[in-house]
């Protein structure tokens, strides 16, 4: 709450008195405006995109007889695993249009005079997040339609309905909130987005909302009136996301089905007939496309003795993960860093989580919703605002200096993924039922005790699975780092982002395989 306060104030408020110029001249400026409207063009094409090949895929995996589909499935979660940045990174290295390997080899084989592609674009922006950002969709779909009652499409084909349309009239809308909650997901992921339109959009001018507050915060150099500036640049981040949030919930209003019955039975799967093969050609592309490319091209060039040599075996050597890993302090300390920043973060938004569960779900104080709300907020606030918001806050405002320390990073990772462990905890304690935390206090338990050996043994599974939610993600973390990291305090994803800005590629892509 505090952070998002602070922000408030310092756009709105100067010298303790209201004051809006701020706030206005920041919004109006050409530059911010050209910043918000690309961050609004690519959020709504990486969703749209996104959300479609999510769908295609998923039906096509959930619901027809395409072979191989367990291989398949668990490929097309391989990118939801992937950093996204490291993808801009490898596409970078093969589409960039003055060095990209891909490029130099079309115009030498076909003596072209200009590239063929360029991934330094809004296209190409575009095209990289939806790479990463369509499981979210995927995900949530397939596990939908498999557990999706079988008679409702039975009842239309009975009708006579063909295929296309029980797939557009039935299967689609019954499966509305999942795609909603995953088009949502995409959403809120690609407005508040930094490594990819930073990697790929820097050279060419390309701004959008985050990397335009990285750039106001960064120019600042002890400024606070950059900061300030940053600020203002977040309320507007965060208005388009309220947005986007109200918009799902209209749509999830007029879409909800029980999908689920208590008989238990699988739905029909369609036989795909002829056109099997060149569907699995086609998924067999994508997941080359995807997962295989981006993967081996970071590979391949973190082995290289220089950026730019041809990727043949007489140019490779593991000296670059020699240098990395002996003697280098940077990177040595962004590791260590990553690695307690992860484990702890990990293990106080676990018991935080778990607490925070318990007090809404089985103690059910007054209040406990808005508990639930604060709890779950920074989950759809952008990493970069909530970096905003806790400089503003504990850089001395407070009477309390954290700044360029360890301590405000691990702030913004609690708050950040206190939600993750939240919402893993509460699905699990739902299914433990009250008469066993009683069955126990009959017994002559107290109520600490009945926690302590029924309640919290039976949640075990969800509360390390909620553990692994967190330290997943924060060990790759840059979105919030990026800002609040200090000399001494780089996280590995801000190393490897480092590494890549400073011209030193084949380190970061080495650092980046690691």
């Amino acid at each position: 709450v505090i952070p998002m306060v602070m922000i408030i104030y310092n756009t709105f408020f100067s010298g303790g008195k209201f004051d809006a110029s701020l706030f206005t001249r920041v919004i109006f400026d050409k530059e911010n405006l050209g910043a918000m409207k690309n961050t609004i063009l690519i959020a709504f094409f990486v969703t749209l995109f996104g959300t479609m090949v999510g769908v295609f895929f998923a039906w096509l995996l959930g619901r027809s007889d395409i072979p191989l589909k367990s291989l398949m499935r668990s490929m097309f979660n391989i990118p939801y695993m992937f950093p996204p940045f490291f993808g801009a990174m490898a596409w970078d290295l093969l589409l960039s249009p003055r060095g990209g390997y891909l490029n130099n080899w079309l115009m030498s084989t076909f003596g072209m005079e200009k590239p063929l592609f360029n991934i330094n674009s809004l296209g190409g922006i575009i095209f990289v997040e939806v790479s990463y950002y369509f499981p979210f969709v995927f995900m949530q779909v397939v596990s939908a339609l498999e557990r999706m009652d079988p008679t409702l499409e039975e009842s239309a084909r009975i009708a006579g309905a063909t295929q296309g349309y029980v797939i557009r009239k039935i299967t689609l809308p019954l499966v509305l909130p999942a795609i909603s909650s995953g088009a949502i997901l995409i959403l809120i992921s690609s407005l508040s987005h930094f490594g990819v339109p930073s990697i790929l959009g820097f050279s060419q001018n390309i701004f959008t909302l985050p990397t335009k507050i990285y750039q106001l915060v960064n120019r600042a150099s002890g400024d606070f009136q950059g900061i300030r500036e940053g600020a203002a640049l977040s309320i507007l981040l965060v208005f388009v996301v309220m947005i986007a949030l109200m918009v799902q919930n209209k749509m999830l209003k007029t879409g909800g089905y029980d999908i689920i019955r208590g008989k238990s039975m699988r739905p029909m799967l369609v036989h795909l007939r002829g056109a099997k093969i060149p569907l699995l050609i086609l998924s067999i592309i994508s997941l080359i496309i995807i997962v295989v490319v981006p993967l081996v091209m970071i590979f391949l060039v973190g082995l290289l003795k220089a950026y730019g040599l041809p990727l043949t075996p007489q140019n490779m050597t593991f000296a670059n993960y020699k240098k990395l890993l002996v003697g280098n302090m940077m990177v040595t300390d962004s590791i260590k860093n990553s690695l307690f920043l992860s484990i702890t973060a990990g293990i106080i938004c676990m018991f935080l989580g778990v607490m925070v569960a318990y007090v809404i779900i089985k103690v059910q104080p007054k209040g406990k919703g808005l508990l639930e709300v604060i709890s779950l907020l920074p989950y759809s606030i952008p990493g970069m605002v909530l970096a905003i918001g806790v400089i503003l806050s504990w850089s001395g405002a407070l009477k309390i200096n954290l700044y360029n320390t360890i301590w405000i990073i691990l702030i913004a990772y609690i708050a950040r993924y206190l939600a993750f462990s939240m919402k893993s905890a509460s699905a699990s304690l739902q299914q433990v039922h009250y008469s066993l935390e009683d069955a126990a206090r009959s017994c002559g338990a107290t109520h600490m005790e009945s926690l302590k050996d029924v309640t919290l043994p039976l949640i075990r599974p969800a509360i390390i699975s909620g553990f692994f939610l967190i330290f997943l993600p924060a060990m790759r973390e840059l979105t919030t780092s990026v800002l609040l990291y200090g000399p001494y305090t780089r996280t590995l994803g801000v190393a490897i982002y480092s590494l890549k800005t400073d011209g030193n590629v084949v380190q970061a892509s080495a650092l980046a395989s690691l």
